[in-house]
């Protein structure tokens, strides 16, 4: 029995570049980057880990220096008595001139070259691990022709950056069936973000840190044991943060501090303390009430991390005055038909009110 864990994408440097938050949390995300990485490392060396699997995307080749590289061997120095293997990805591609080959790394980290599927043999553990390193961006070739485990007596186990989820994807398709009739024990993946066992003994560790809201969702690390055809992985969470969507349902009978209060107590103290969190304002309001988004963040600086407002909602309108003032066009001509409708039922009158506003807004801009 071997005890392992499996990470990849932690994606160190990162300038989040399409991320919808300023430079400054750009930067304290970048410090809990490697908060985090310094945190698995220290699992590892804390649970007596054999084997500790990075599957790509360690950093971002774009931004990263030599002074971070060192600063990765360094960590991973620490970790002496942990076999540390790496599979490089589409963000840190094993080319001539990468970070990787410009440094000495300690004897107990492996990282597996870029000229197809290799393996390395690990005879006091009875463990063959195989991998592959991108030396390019992009790559679709079929790298599992004529590769199959030899030794079935041996655990066999198979780290990889690539994508079993998509079968046209430009970053290493790969075909889940034809990768479990290969006899592999274990398949530790990286590239997709979201964490996920495609199988009981294939599976996504995900980012353990998430990069923007398109990550929603609890991430971490996998770990657990592995015997021959026994596989006791499971997904830990470990993030210092999460990225949270939520929606507000706002109707015109709310006042502005009721609307504030709904925003201010959509999780607990703690929740919006530590996480980011972008929430959607929905439905009516009281004509009146005035949604200055920059205004509403003044207010919540206190309350949340971070949040960003966004306001869908739409003025509740003095229809008999709007009729009057449109009596001969086509907003008058729209009020009119839409009266013909159960203007109670809260779906004809968000109908009604988001076909105003929009002929408003034409109104208007002419």
């Amino acid at each position: 029995m071997i005890k392992c864990i499996h990470t990849g994408d932690l994606h160190l440097g990162s300038q989040f570049e399409n991320a919808s938050f300023n430079s400054l949390y750009g930067r304290q995300r970048r410090l809990e980057f490697w908060e985090t990485f310094e945190r698995i490392i220290d699992r590892a060396i804390e649970n007596k880990v054999d084997f500790l699997f990075i599957v790509g995307d360690l950093y971002e080749e774009k931004y990263f220096n030599v002074g971070d590289i060192k600063r990765v061997r360094d960590v991973l120095r620490k970790a002496v008595n942990t076999n540390i293997i790496i599979s490089t990805g589409n963000h840190d591609p094993l080319r001539k001139d990468s970070l990787y080959n410009i440094i000495d790394w300690p004897e107990n980290v492996y990282i597996f070259h870029s000229k197809g599927i290799s393996s390395i043999e690990f005879k006091e553990y009875n463990t063959i691990i195989w991998g592959y390193s991108w030396d390019k961006k992009e790559e679709n070739k079929d790298i599992f022709e004529g590769i199959s485990v030899e030794d079935n007596d041996k655990i066999n186990i198979l780290t990889i950056h690539g994508d079993v989820l998509n079968k046209n994807s430009p970053y290493l398709p790969m075909d889940k069936d034809k990768l479990k009739s290969k006899g592999f024990d274990y398949i530790a993946l990286g590239h997709i973000h979201k964490p996920q066992f495609v199988s009981n003994n294939i599976s996504y560790c995900g980012s353990p840190e998430p990069l923007d809201f398109g990550e929603t969702g609890v991430h971490g690390i996998v770990e657990g044991t592995i015997e021959k055809e026994k596989v006791y992985m499971s997904f830990f969470p470990f993030s210092k943060r999460s990225f949270i969507i939520k929606e507000i349902n706002i109707s015109e009978a709310m006042t502005y501090n009721d609307i504030l209060d709904k925003i201010m107590n959509i999780d607990n103290a703690l929740m919006r303390k530590n996480n980011l969190y972008r929430i959607f304002l929905n439905g009516i309001r009281e004509r009146d009430i005035n949604m200055d988004i920059d205004d509403l963040r003044e207010v919540l600086k206190d309350c949340y991390y971070y949040a960003e407002i966004i306001d869908n909602t739409i003025p509740d309108y003095d229809l008999e005055k709007l009729m009057i003032q449109n009596k001969n066009n086509i907003i008058g001509m729209f009020i009119e038909e839409m009266g013909k409708k159960d203007l109670e039922n809260e779906v004809v009158k968000s109908a009604l009110y988001a076909g105003l506003e929009v002929l408003l807004d034409e109104k208007v801009m002419k």
